[in-house]
């Protein structure tokens, strides 16, 4: 048989380009799904963002998602491990409320949702959240009160509740929040007196409980707050002695508790430590600054 010489070196290089071409084609294919597999989130996951989107009236937002896109395109989502760890959406008009399905997004760790227009309530799925640490709703327009089921996630470091319309008492559950770092929730409608369960949280840096409806005694047992760096209970309805216990905690660098109803002597350490030196409000509703006591003898006056 006659073979000229280009049939020879086309039948030479035909198995090695398809070969080529199939090495090609392999890892095409893996890098693909590789990509996918980066770009996606569980259906769960992705099921609850778009209902967010839609009961937040996503349509709205300054920035907004392309729901066809990526979620890994989607502005503010945080992924890793093709799992959402943050949901970071301040500022961003959003508007409505968030749904029970916030929950299905089980590894989020941050939830920031600032200065919206957010309404109801926060839901009670959001104790769901086992790998949450940090809670930010502030300065948006939630009602209702704030659910004992918040106790269960157990991982948060910082809950930011502020300028809202919340009401109820501060949950007893609060208590097992042992991670606890930062826990704001002044100028809302809050009441009741504070759970004794709070003073056990070892780790708390900011308690700012300031301009609600707080009542009760303050008690004795907030110098088990040995973390604490930034104390303010001011504008509630606080009444009593002023725990003299408060010069014990050596890191407190801030604190006002001024403009409640407490009583009694304090000591000049306490009213220096006071940002009003310990202004309270008399029965008359008239502010009156709490005199002193400095050493056996008694009432020695006011702070100057």
């Amino acid at each position: 048989m006659y073979y000229n010489d280009k049939s020879i070196y086309i039948y030479s290089i035909k198995p090695k380009f398809n070969k080529l071409m199939k090495t090609i084609t392999t890892t095409f294919f893996v890098f693909f799904i590789s990509f996918l597999a980066l770009a996606e989130v569980s259906v769960a996951e992705k099921e609850a963002l778009v209902k967010f989107y839609h009961t937040t009236n996503g349509n709205q937002w300054k920035k907004t998602w392309d729901l066809k896109a990526a979620t890994s395109t989607w502005y503010g989502v945080k992924i890793k491990d093709n799992k959402v760890v943050g949901l970071e959406l301040p500022n961003n008009k959003l508007k409505g409320q968030i749904p029970a399905e916030i929950s299905n997004l089980k590894y989020l760790e941050t939830l920031d949702l600032f200065k919206n227009d957010l309404n109801g309530s926060l839901p009670a799925s959001i104790g769901e959240l086992q790998a949450l640490k940090t809670l930010n709703v502030s300065f948006n327009r939630l009602t209702g009160s704030i659910p004992v089921t918040i106790g269960n996630a157990k991982s948060l470091k910082t809950i930011e509740l502020y300028m809202n319309s919340l009401t109820g008492g501060l949950p007893n559950e609060i208590g097992n929040l042992a991670q606890l770092e930062n826990l704001s929730l002044f100028n809302n409608m809050l009441e009741g007196e504070l759970p004794k369960s709070l003073f056990g949280l070892k780790n708390l840096k900011v308690l700012m409980l300031n301009s609600n409806n707080f009542s009760g005694k303050l008690s004795y047992e907030v110098e088990n707050l040995t973390a604490l760096e930034n104390l303010s209970l001011f504008e509630n309805n606080f009444v009593g002695q002023v725990p003299f216990e408060l010069e014990n905690l050596s890191n407190l660098k801030e604190m006002n508790i001024s403009y409640n109803k407490f009583n009694g002597l304090i000591s000049y350490a306490l009213a220096k430590k006071d940002t009003f030196q310990m202004t309270m409000l008399n029965d008359k509703g008239l502010a009156v600054r709490l005199p002193l006591i400095t050493d056996n003898t008694g009432v020695v006056g006011t702070p100057d």
